[in-house]
C-alpha cells in the first residue's frame, strides 16, 4: 500500500442501503456506483451511529457519537472547537476540500422562540451563536460567494451547498442568481405533472442548473486543478438527494413509472404495531396530514409508488454525476492512488410500512445505508464484507490507511483489519442513537432512543416509554414481530438490554485525558 494516499469520499443523503444497484435493487439503475462496488469491498451491515443528517454527518466527522460530540439531533451544531479526522488528516499535510452538503450547522433561516422561564442563565454551557451562521442563509446574499472563515471543520476549501431540492442554498444559490437569475427568483415554480405524492415538485429549470449538476461541476473541476498537487487529497462530495421533496429535473423525472416498483412490508404485516407506526396509521385514517415537510407519513399504494420512481430518478441522476467525477478523478492522473468511499448520512422509509421519509421509529430501512470502500491498491478486495460496521469507524478506518494515529476519544474502530483478514475479529454488535427535538408520535416527551443491532437481534428501547422492540433478524428480516413481551424471550431481551446498558455506559467523553496524575 502507498503510505499517503489521496481519498475521495462521495456521499448521498437519505439513501437506503437497498436501493443501489449492487446492493440487488431490481429497478433502480447505478452503473456507476456499481463499477466503483465490483472494483471494492460492499459493506453488508453497515449502521449509521444516528438516522439523522446533522447528528450522524458529526459522528462521519469525528469519529464519535451524537450525545458525545454534542450534534444530538437536527438544529444543533458541532462546537468549533471539535476535532475531525479532516483535522488530523489537515495537520499531517493533507490538501483538504469539501463540496456540496455540510450540514454541521444549522442550514434553516428559520429559529425556534428562545426559551422563556424567568431563569437569567437558560444552559447549562456558555454558547457564542454568532460562530454557528456558516451555513444560515444570510451568509449567502451578496453576489459575490460568501468566504467561509478557513479551515472549516479542518477543510480548506468549501463550496457549501445547503437544503435541498429547487430551494437549495449556499454557494450554489449565489451561482445560480449569476448564472439563472429568473430559476433562482422562482425556486418552487414547477412544470405541470400527474404524481399527487405529497412534495412532488418538477422542476422549472434546466438541469445543469440543478444542485447535482453544480456538484459534479465544481468537484470535477476540483479534482482537475489539484492534479498536480504536491500534498496528498482528501476531498468530500456531497450530494442533497435522493432526500425529499421528490424533484428530479429533466429527463429524470419521467425515467421511471411508478408501476415498475412492488411494494414490500405494509402496515398490516405488523402483529403488533409499535406506538409511533400506530399513530401514524391513525392520521392517515383520519386524513390528517403531516405536521412539517420533514414529518413521516404513511401514504397509499399510488403515492408509495411515485415516491419510489422519483426517488430512483434522483439516484440514478446522482449515478451520472459519480459518473463523471471518476472520470474526472482518472483524468487527473491520481485514481491510482486515491481510496474511494461512496456512502450516505442515513436512510428513508421510502414504502416501509406504508411509510414515507424518516422520523423515530427505527427500522434498518433508517439505519443501514450503502457503504463501497475501493482502494486500487489491493490487487484482490473482498467483493463483500458482512461485518457490523458503524459510521463511527469512517474515519479512523481513513487514518490508518492514512498511516495516523486517531486523537483521544475517537470511539470507532478501523475496518480495515477486517478488509485485510476474514478472520479477524469483527465487531459483536453495533449501536444507534436517536434524541429528537420535540415529543411526536404518541412518545410522551422527546424521543431518546437507543438501538442495539447483533447478528441476529435487533433491540430498541425509548427512554422513559414502557415498552420496547425485540426482532430475530434471521427468522424475521423485515422486523414485524415484536417479541418484546414474549415470554419465550425473556432471557434473550435481558441478556441484550444487559449489553446496550454496558454500551451506553461506555459513552462516556474520554477526552480531554487528565493532566495530571490522581
Amino acid at each position: 500500500m502507498t503510505d499517503r494516499p489521496d481519498f475521495l469520499v462521495i456521499m448521498t443523503d437519505q439513501h437506503r442501503w437497498d436501493w443501489l444497484g449492487c446492493n440487488g435493487h431490481p429497478v433502480v439503475k447505478t452503473p456507476n456506483i456499481d463499477r466503483l462496488a465490483a472494483r471494492g469491498t460492499t459493506f453488508d451491515q453497515y449502521f449509521v451511529a444516528s438516522p439523522v443528517c446533522m447528528p450522524n454527518r458529526a459522528s462521519f466527522m469525528t469519529g464519535r457519537f451524537p450525545t458525545t460530540h454534542g450534534l444530538r439531533y437536527n438544529g444543533c451544531h458541532l462546537p468549533v472547537e471539535a476535532n475531525t479526522f479532516v483535522d488530523v488528516l489537515r495537520a499531517a499535510g493533507y490538501r483538504t476540500g469539501a463540496i456540496g452538503k455540510s450540514h454541521l450547522q444549522p442550514m434553516i433561516g428559520r429559529r425556534l422562540p428562545p426559551r422563556d422561564d424567568g431563569g437569567p442563565i437558560p444552559e447549562a454551557w456558555k454558547i457564542d451563536e454568532t460562530l454557528y451562521g456558516e451555513e444560515q442563509p444570510g451568509r449567502y446574499q451578496g453576489e459575490g460567494g460568501y468566504d467561509i472563515p478557513l479551515p472549516y471543520y479542518g477543510y480548506d476549501h468549501v463550496d457549501m451547498v445547503t437544503d435541498h431540492g429547487t430551494e437549495a442554498g449556499g454557494h450554489y444559490r449565489q451561482w445560480l442568481r449569476r448564472t439563472y437569475p429568473d430559476v433562482a427568483d422562482n425556486p418552487m415554480r414547477g412544470l405541470p405533472h400527474d404524481y399527487t405524492v405529497r412534495q412532488a415538485l418538477r422542476p422549472d429549470m434546466p438541469e445543469e442548473a440543478y444542485t447535482t449538476f453544480y456538484i459534479r461541476d465544481r468537484a470535477s473541476r476540483y479534482l482537475r486543478d489539484q492534479a498536480g498537487s504536491a500534498q496528498p487529497l482528501f476531498t468530500f462530495v456531497s450530494f442533497p438527494d435522493p432526500h425529499h421533496p421528490f424533484n428530479p429535473p429533466g429527463r429524470y423525472w419521467d425515467m421511471y413509472s411508478p408501476d415498475q416498483f412492488e411494494l414490500g412490508t405494509r402496515y398490516a404485516d405488523h402483529r403488533s404495531p409499535p406506538v409511533p407506526l400506530a399513530r401514524l396509521h391513525d392520521a392517515f385514517e383520519a386524513g390528517t396530514p403531516p405536521a412539517t415537510r420533514t414529518s413521516p407519513f404513511i401514504a397509499s399504494e399510488q403515492h408509495l409508488r411515485e415516491a419510489m420512481a422519483l426517488t430512483a430518478g434522483m439516484i440514478t441522476m446522482i449515478d451520472d454525476a459519480v459518473g463523471e467525477i471518476l472520470a474526472a478523478l482518472e483524468a487527473s492522473g491520481r485514481a491510482a492512488n486515491t481510496v474511494v468511499i461512496f456512502t450516505s448520512d442515513h436512510g428513508d422509509y421510502l414504502g416501509d410500512s406504508d411509510l414515507l421519509l424518516k422520523g423515530p421509529w427505527m427500522r434498518e430501512s433508517l439505519n443501514k445505508v450503502p457503504l463501497i470502500w475501493s482502494d486500487p491498491s489491493d490487487p484482490d478486495p473482498r467483493p463483500r464484507c458482512a461485518a457490523l460496521t458503524s459510521t463511527v469507524d469512517i474515519a479512523p478506518s481513513i487514518l490508518e490507511r492514512a498511516g495516523l494515529m486517531p486523537y483521544n476519544g475517537m470511539q470507532g474502530r478501523s475496518f480495515l483489519p477486517v478488509l485485510g483478514d476474514p478472520a479477524a475479529e469483527p465487531r459483536p454488535d453495533v449501536l444507534v442513537e436517536f434524541n429528537d427535538s420535540s415529543a411526536r408520535l404518541g412518545y410522551r416527551a422527546p424521543a431518546r432512543i437507543r438501538t442495539l443491532v447483533t447478528e441476529d437481534w435487533t433491540l430498541i428501547v425509548p427512554a422513559g416509554e414502557g415498552w420496547g422492540e425485540l426482532y430475530d433478524r434471521k427468522a424475521d428480516p423485515e422486523n414485524t414481530d415484536n417479541l418484546w413481551d414474549n415470554p419465550d424471550f425473556t432471557e434473550v431481551r435481558a441478556r441484550l438490554t444487559e449489553r446496550l446498558l454496558d454500551r451506553v455506559i461506555a459513552q462516556m467523553d474520554e477526552s480531554p485525558r487528565a493532566l495530571h496524575p490522581a
